[in-house]
């Protein structure tokens, strides 16, 4: 089973899938089918290994995956992870893009 196919289960079984969290074999086996959108914040070296802001929007199947950080006052970020599985791209681009804009 893959993504798509597990969130449409959960969806039939009147499960609201827009914050769940997926299971880790299939949340770590599966690419997405494409980036629709990708921004990342990192004002300080491409070595560093800070938690950065970002948002993304990824298409798996007919669902789309928006995730992120959002950012803080400096380059680092210790904000909790968002994310939002919808079958609306343009909400998933606005919802990324909202939670990426400086």
């Amino acid at each position: 089973m893959n993504i798509s196919e597990w969130l449409d289960k959960k969806e039939a079984q009147g499960v609201d899938v827009s914050h769940i969290v997926l299971p880790a074999d299939l949340a770590n086996e599966e690419e997405p089918d494409e980036t629709i959108f990708f921004k990342e914040i990192r004002i300080c070296s491409i070595l560093c290994a800070g938690n950065h802001p970002f948002a993304t929007v990824e298409r798996f199947g007919h669902w789309y995956y928006g995730r992120g950080r959002e950012k803080e006052s400096g380059p680092h970020t210790t904000k909790p992870q968002w994310w939002l599985f919808t079958k609306d791209k343009d909400l998933a681009v606005r919802t990324a893009r909202l939670h990426i804009e400086e």
